[in-house]
């Protein structure tokens, strides 16, 4: 642009006030008032700033010849080559951001250049998406908006249209059931179910600006920026190095990639075994994990059966508070032997289920002592009761000899 973009600033309180784009084209018909429109809810428009500010010209003129005048900087629509550089000239102005959003990070067009997008845009792959694609053109809301395509809730989506277009990625050889396979993962649910912000969603593994594919090498610590006590197990197990030699993603080989399914100890054996994928039938590693499975799955049916009888106490009336104040311990250790899974190491994992068995037998004890007290209880208040029936039959036998020895009644 031959107008610099301190002089569009400038100009940028003027098109609060008057701006001849937005007046001319909210007055035309068809797709030339679509941005008019649009533009009134506009992140850029309630900060003050004009047509002007990303496609240059005069907002104060009505003489279209002068408003859109290339003397005046007017450039009309943006190439999609040039769109990043464009959101640039503002968005990597860390003075100019300071003053609207102070906490906003001022190398997203570095970034940018830096991804799979950028990378091919600068190429010449116009296909590809720009800052538009993401964030819309005329309409750009905040992220936190509900409304926002870049909101967690919908970044998914506005992915999927480019990455769910069977036509559009054939031309790049790449899937198109990422989006469907993530909206059956655990992240999904707990983002749209539980409305959990902080799951992860497409931008968390991937990057926003800087989109790339993680590496072999770096997808355990990309599951490390949420999963950090499971990376540091991880690393310390015997998968690590053998994932590593054999280029292999290191959480996804067990989990996958988009499709992550709720954890469970079935994954160590049986029919949803995902050990079974590496170790036959038989073999060590298969041993293992049926063994890892078995100890587990003996605490948490203990927990069960301890948890049932201190229910039945408790509905009886018995006081079994601090026992099952404990059975928390015996979750806890429950959890931490699933975690400790990924050792891949059998005594880690029998050091948690070993505590937690104890703590399981222990309130095991204390609700079939309060099942006892209660019986014991019951008996007393039974043989009570038989007494003081005996006691009320004795003084009403001792009533009718009275009645009986006077004369006359």
């Amino acid at each position: 642009m031959s107008v610099s973009l301190t002089v569009l600033l400038m100009l940028a309180p003027a098109a609060a006030s008057r701006d001849t784009c937005r007046d001319c084209h909210a007055a035309l018909e068809g797709p030339l008032a679509k941005p008019a429109l649009e533009f009134a809810r506009d992140v850029h428009a309630h900060s003050g700033f004009g047509c002007a500010s990303c496609h240059g010209g005069d907002p104060t003129q009505e003489d279209p010849a002068l408003s859109m005048s290339r003397a005046r900087g007017f450039v009309g629509k943006i190439v999609r080559t040039a769109v990043p550089r464009a959101c640039a000239r503002c968005h990597n102005d860390a003075s100019l951001m300071h003053k609207f959003k102070p906490q906003q990070r001022v190398d997203q067009l570095t970034q940018y250049l830096t991804s799979i997008h950028g990378k091919r845009l600068a190429q010449g792959d116009t296909a590809v998406a720009t800052c538009t694609d993401c964030h819309g053109a005329h309409g750009i809301l905040e992220v936190r908006n509900p409304q926002a395509p870049t909101h967690p809730l919908r970044l998914p989506a506005t992915c999927g249209r480019c990455h769910a277009d069977t036509r559009l990625m054939a031309r790049y050889g790449l899937a198109t059931n990422q989006l469907a396979e993530y909206q059956a993962s655990v992240h999904w649910e707990a983002l749209s179910q539980r409305r959990d912000l902080s799951a992860p969603g497409c931008a968390t593994c991937h990057g926003n600006h800087g989109a790339t594919p993680p590496e072999v090498s770096s997808v355990a610590a990309v599951c490390g920026t949420c999963h950090a006590l499971l990376e540091e197990l991880f690393r310390k197990s015997v998968h690590q190095p053998l994932f590593a030699t054999m280029q292999r993603g290191g959480c996804s080989v067990c989990h996958g990639h988009h499709k992550v399914e709720r954890t469970s100890v079935d994954m160590l054996d049986g029919q949803k075994s995902v050990c079974a994928g590496c170790h036959e039938p038989g073999s060590p590693g298969a041993r293992l994990a049926a063994e890892m499975g078995r100890r587990i799955r003996e605490l948490r049916s203990a927990l069960d059966r301890s948890d049932q009888i201190l229910a039945r106490a408790a509905r009886d009336g018995m006081e079994v508070s601090e026992a099952v104040l404990r059975q928390q311990e015996g979750r806890e250790a429950l959890v931490r032997a699933r975690v400790a899974v990924h050792t891949a190491n059998l005594e880690e994992v029998l050091a948690w289920t070993k505590q937690g068995m104890a703590v399981a037998h222990a309130t095991w004890q204390a609700g079939q002592e309060a099942l006892r007290e209660r019986d014991r209880r019951r008996m007393g208040l039974a043989v009570s009761l038989c007494a003081i029936a005996l006691a009320i039959a004795g003084l009403w036998l001792k009533l009718r000899s009275v009645e009986a020895s006077r004369p006359g009644l």
